[in-house]
């Protein structure tokens, strides 16, 4: 098979290019993935912004000056050298947009294998395992899981997380980008809190403030040129999904020292970063979810932390499927495309991008 991947300029994410190889003899103890699709979200794009700063273009390496954005999707064993492991299981799992990509098998059990390159030895471990899916999943349902279970799971985590810390004492948790998928999700947990929970309130661009309005999570939505109207005197935590240093300055201004705690998580307005020196307020500190997980996992263990998870996810999907729509495409062009309206945020929020790159017989 002949392998393509999917590529970007690490400084100037507009550049891309598609890059193809040939495939090598596979290595003993290696497993050859042949990926059948992907989704593709606002988060994929942090990915790339925040490449250097978090060590995402480690993952995949690429050419000197040419990165590889990680996505979350679904493989198949196209070959193994690995006892067993199959050709024709199906894993779902961190991914290039690639057609194919090779691991080291390790740890493996009946449901998961880990990759044990060694140049993902210092990466954080929830993103070197690989889930093994059953024979019997449905094609909708690994939809979903790609598209919005780990974005679900930040939230749910980001939630978690405030939590623990009695929300920093706040009255109120403003989102912003409330529109992107990680938003709504931590606004989903925020607002099924059964009591003792702050507000609610979403900022987002006016194209998508009926959108995110009507998505019934937030207790209220307001749009970024609105900050002043927000009660600048109660004690609040600010979760950016954004990054616009324009509307970051604008609210620590606002709040001043009421501004309890700035989680940064996303950088959805990635052309907008930057913010000014000495603002009041808390200093942004940036939510890293494995760490989170890994509090969790010492305090709760892998059964129950997966379960809470379970339980959680199954709440949170059975509303998405009304008005979350998958549009799935494959081919090169069609990436390309989905990719740069992605990055120029042009992508309606109410569309799933499910995505796949067909190998092509050499």
């Amino acid at each position: 098979m002949a392998g393509v991947d999917f590529q970007v300029d690490r400084t100037d994410l507009r550049k891309s290019r598609f890059q193809g190889e040939s495939a090598a003899e596979l290595a003993d103890g290696h497993i050859r993935f042949v990926v059948e699709r992907f989704a593709l979200t606002a988060n994929n794009i942090t990915y790339g912004v925040a490449g250097d700063l978090i060590g995402y273009w480690n993952f995949f390496p690429a050419e000197e000056g040419w990165g590889r954005i990680p996505v979350w999707g679904i493989a198949r064993v196209e070959a193994s050298r690995v006892a067993g492991v199959s050709v024709g299981d199906r894993y779902f799992g961190y991914l290039p947009m690639s057609t194919h990509l090779d691991i080291k098998g390790a740890e493996l059990t009946n449901h998961s294998i880990v990759d044990g390159a060694a140049h993902r030895a210092a990466l954080p471990p929830i993103y070197n395992r690989y889930e093994r899916l059953p024979e019997a999943s449905e094609s909708e349902d690994e939809a979903w899981m790609m598209l919005l279970r780990v974005l679900f799971l930040t939230g749910w985590l980001i939630d978690d997380f405030l939590s623990d810390h009695e929300f920093f004492g706040s009255e109120a948790v403003v989102i912003l980008s409330a529109s992107s998928k990680t938003a709504f999700s931590l606004a989903h947990c925020l607002a099924a809190r059964p009591q003792g929970r702050p507000q609610v309130i979403g900022l987002t661009s006016p194209g998508n403030l009926a959108f995110t309005t009507a998505l019934g999570c937030y207790d209220r939505v307001l749009t970024y040129d609105q900050v002043a109207e927000l009660d600048a005197a109660g004690p609040t935590t600010l979760v950016d999904m954004s990054g616009n240093g324009k509307v970051g300055a604008a609210l620590h201004r606002h709040f001043a020292d009421a501004l309890q705690y700035h989680c940064q998580v996303g950088l959805t307005h990635w052309e907008e970063q930057g913010s000014e020196a000495d603002l009041p307020g808390a200093t942004p500190e940036f939510f890293f979810a494995p760490t989170q997980v890994e509090k969790r996992l010492a305090e709760w263990g892998a059964a129950g932390l997966a379960a809470r998870q379970k339980a959680a996810w199954e709440a949170f999907l059975k509303p998405c499927r009304g008005w979350l729509h998958l549009a799935e495409s494959s081919g090169e062009a069609a990436v390309a495309a989905a990719y740069h309206q992605m990055l120029e945020g042009r992508i309606d929020p109410s569309l799933g991008v499910i995505l796949a790159l067909p190998a092509e017989v050499a």
